[in-house]
């Protein structure tokens, strides 16, 4: 019973509660003096009105900060040292403090220890006070004046019982001019875990060290040989370097025994800071990158800190397997760039840190699963999916928490990461308070599961994905307590893993996913974005000469789409979306048709030059293009209505390539160009362009045939009627009895073709086909009208 009364979460006895009334009395009677509204005068010695007011009373008077606690888990011989402040918050100077040390009894279990958390402050002292030899005192505390303090004491002068967690509590003592007697007037209660040789049997402990970013390289890359990389800001940069997030985590984790959980988007974004890069400025402006010496000790720190334990390593940029699972599913093809992000998450370590990373893990955003999520993560080859235990409750009723590993069908299994200690260090860890407070309670929820029963567990540690300087230092502090001491042994989570479960412990994944993280998935228009760029890559790649300069720099950016970290940037992931999209469209472009005028047609046939224009770095090949008339009768191209031609280009460079036509009928007719891949599918904006024909040539020619054939007529005609003449007039030599034979002997010697005489060689002959005229080939868009005679 006297355990009961004095534990913070269990009614008072009688006796106390009287005592406690009796004091709120007290205190309330010089407030109840000061109010205006009463008429009679305060008693001698009472506050006046404007002295009464009070910002804090009670326990909440002053504030009372434990900074340091060391040892965080002392055993036998130590000496426990406590540091902190106290401040007067009030407006009264307290007067004949003291603070010191109060140790209560030691908590029943893990909730317990969840519950006293809640209380941390306010309420009566608890335990007794230990001799004032350890405490501290002060002359006065002034409102708003903050005194340090450090309290020293021997474990033994502690009397610290049975093993266990104890309530250690920060107590001040003292007074003011309105409440002059000696009063508890602020605490701090924390955890002390007691466990002073090693335990019977220990918990085998894996923390995860994660070391995940925000995405920060593009797709962009430069437009030259090297294709120098393009980072969207300079925040990398600024983590990696001395004193930065990631360099901490990197400092911090090569000092503890952890499973290092890595995102290969990370490396391969550090690993293009070795060389030249750029970085996006105010309004779009590159300027040349400058830490390459910090991405390559980084990278240099990182290899040698592996080398001696395991890395896990997530598919590539860490997609979000919730929003794959519940709407990416929604639109084909998104499956795919799982299994990529895969594949590239192993190369990418291996060459980067030479060590052969495990990829038979899958982290869902902060453990939360169910079963579709459990699908699509085994669908790419994880085998093992991460859990928390607040999103993966027990339901058998088990009197202690099991191990780690639940096979959950299917050839999987779960990790189901300690949700307790998994969430000890998030928020606010700045402040040195906070940060102590966290140790103590990690380390005393740590205690309370090695104590549930003596079966040896095997205990996951999975904090949040991301941790500030801060928490990574908290957490850096209480793994090396945790280590340091006597009921718990690290361990690697493939141990983990294959650790026997536990028969009585949950093995079925929950139906039902929280709302709240729902709500921070992607939409399945992201999903339905990524797709689109997709089929534009799919399309622009199969023209390329050297595809692995595009089709990798944009896989990449696709996977960094998908990623984990939009969860809390919806408008950041919309416009990194748009902006991969809108680059990919801009390089397509680079490769198109140039601007052609209206074209004039004379004559029967003719060639159409048409332009194509390459501006890549690289040749282009594979391409055709297609010219087709608006009316195929008029106006053919080749020998029907169109014509397709094969396209390559060397790199900066143009091709015109020429089509012949046949005109039918003069007037303008539409003509259409359009690019197509090996595949048939159309490349890039199509060119319509107007072909005047001005002059058709086969009925030119009929009129000259005709004209021609009418002048032979009469050529003819005056042919016989001069024969005719030459003839009637007579031969004075020959004898008249031989003039009609005559006659008949000239036209019998007269020869079947043209006439010899000289005076018909001035009948016009009809003229060959000329030879075709074909406007010079240019690059440049042709003027306003551009003529192509026949």
């Amino acid at each position: 019973m006297a355990e009961a009364a004095d534990f913070p979460t269990v009614s008072p006895s009688p006796a106390r509660r009287l005592l406690r009334r009796t004091g709120a009395l007290l205190a309330a009677a010089p407030l109840l003096a000061s109010l205006p509204l009463l008429p009679a005068a305060a008693p001698a010695g009472a506050a006046t009105p404007a002295t009464a007011a009070s910002s804090a009373t009670g326990t909440s008077t002053v504030d009372v900060a434990v900074n340091s606690l060391s040892p965080s888990a002392p055993t036998d011989g130590d000496t426990v040292t406590v540091s902190g402040t106290v401040t007067n918050k009030g407006k009264r100077t307290v007067t004949g403090a003291h603070v010191g040390l109060r140790v209560g009894t030691s908590y029943s279990g893990r909730t317990a220890v969840d519950e006293a958390a809640k209380n941390g402050t306010g309420g009566a002292a608890d335990g007794n006070e230990l001799s004032r030899k350890y405490g501290k005192k002060f002359a006065k505390l002034a409102p708003g004046v903050a005194q340090n303090f450090t309290l020293s004491v021997p474990v033994k002068a502690l009397h610290l019982g049975a093993d266990g967690v104890y309530q250690l509590s920060v107590a001040l003592m003292g007074q003011t001019a309105a409440q002059p007697y000696q009063q508890t007037l602020g605490i701090q209660r924390t955890f002390l875990p007691w466990q002073p040789s090693s335990a019977d049997t220990s918990t085998k402990t894996t923390a995860l060290w994660p070391l995940i970013s925000d995405s920060h390289l593009t797709a962009e890359t430069g437009a030259n040989e090297q294709q120098t990389p393009v980072f969207d800001d300079n925040d990398l940069a600024k983590q990696i370097g001395p004193g930065g997030r990631l360099q901490q985590m990197l400092a911090l984790g090569s000092e503890l025994d952890v499973t290092w959980v890595i995102d290969p988007d990370l490396l391969a974004s550090v690993d293009a800071m070795t060389e030249p890069y750029k970085v996006k400025g105010p309004g779009g402006k590159l300027r040349s990158g400058k830490n390459q010496a910090d991405a390559k000790q980084w990278l240099s720190d990182l290899e040698t800190a592996v080398q001696s334990q395991k890395v896990v390593t997530l598919p590539f940029a860490d997609p979000d397997l919730a929003s794959l699972a519940h709407t990416g599913t929604k639109v084909t093809g998104s499956l795919s760039h799982l299994k990529d992000a895969t594949d590239a998450a192993n190369l990418t370590v291996q060459t980067i840190l030479h060590t052969k990373p495990d990829t038979s893990y899958a982290w869902p955003a902060e453990g939360a699963v169910d079963r579709d999520i459990v699908k699509v993560a085994t669908s790419a080859g994880a085998d093992k999916i991460i859990a928390r235990s607040d999103h993966f409750p027990e339901t058998g009723g088990l009197a202690y928490t099991p191990s780690a590993a639940r096979p959950i069908g299917g050839g999987a299994s779960a990790v189901v990461a300690d949700g307790r200690l998994s969430t000890a260090f998030q928020g606010d860890m700045t402040g040195a308070e906070n940060s102590t407070l966290a140790v103590q309670k990690f380390l005393a929820q740590s205690l309370m599961l090695n104590k549930q029963t003596r079966k040896q567990r095997s205990v996951v540690v999975a904090p949040q994905r991301m941790p500030t300087a801060s928490q990574a230092q908290t957490m850096a502090k209480a793994l090396h307590a945790l280590q340091d001491g006597t009921w718990s042994q690290p361990q690697t989570l493939s141990a983990a893993a294959k650790a026997k479960p536990d028969s009585a412990a949950t093995t079925r994944v929950p139906h039902a996913y929280p709302s709240s993280l729902r709500k921070q998935e992607l939409p399945q228009s992201a999903f339905e974005q990524i797709q689109a760029t997709q089929r534009d890559l799919e399309n622009f790649k199969v023209v390329l000469t050297d595809q692995s300069r595009v089709v990798t720099p944009f896989g990449r950016a696709m996977d960094r789409e998908m990623s984990t970290s939009w969860r809390t940037e919806s408008d950041t992931s919309g416009n990194f979306r748009d902006g991969v999209s809108s680059y990919l469209s801009g390089l397509t472009e680079q490769v198109a048709l140039i601007d052609k005028s209206e074209v004039k047609l004379s004559g029967r046939s003719a060639t159409i030059p048409v332009s194509v224009q390459n501006n890549l770095w690289q040749d282009v090949d594979h391409l055709t293009l297609r010219l087709t008339s608006g009316n195929g009768t008029r106006l053919k191209i080749g020998d029907t209505a169109f014509q397709d031609q094969e396209v390559k280009i060397a790199s900066g460079h143009s091709q015109s390539v020429k089509f012949t036509t046949t005109a039918k009928a003069t007037g303008p007719i539409t003509v259409h160009a359009q690019l197509y891949t090996k595949d048939g599918a159309p490349y890039g904006k199509p060119l319509a362009f107007k072909v005047d024909v001005t002059e058709v040539t086969p009925t030119v020619m009929l009129v000259i045939a005709g004209g021609v054939l009418l002048l032979v007529l009469a050529g003819y005609r005056m042919y016989q009627q001069r024969k005719r003449a030459v003839a009637a007039q007579p031969d004075e030599n020959a004898p008249e009895g031989d003039s009609v034979a005559a006659d008949d002997d000239d036209k019998g010697d007269e020869p079947d073709g043209a006439p010899t005489d000289p005076a018909r060689a001035d009948v016009p002959q009809q003229p060959s086909d000329p030879t075709a005229d074909t406007a010079p080939e240019s690059t440049e868009a042709s003027g306003t009208s551009e003529r192509v005679d026949r």
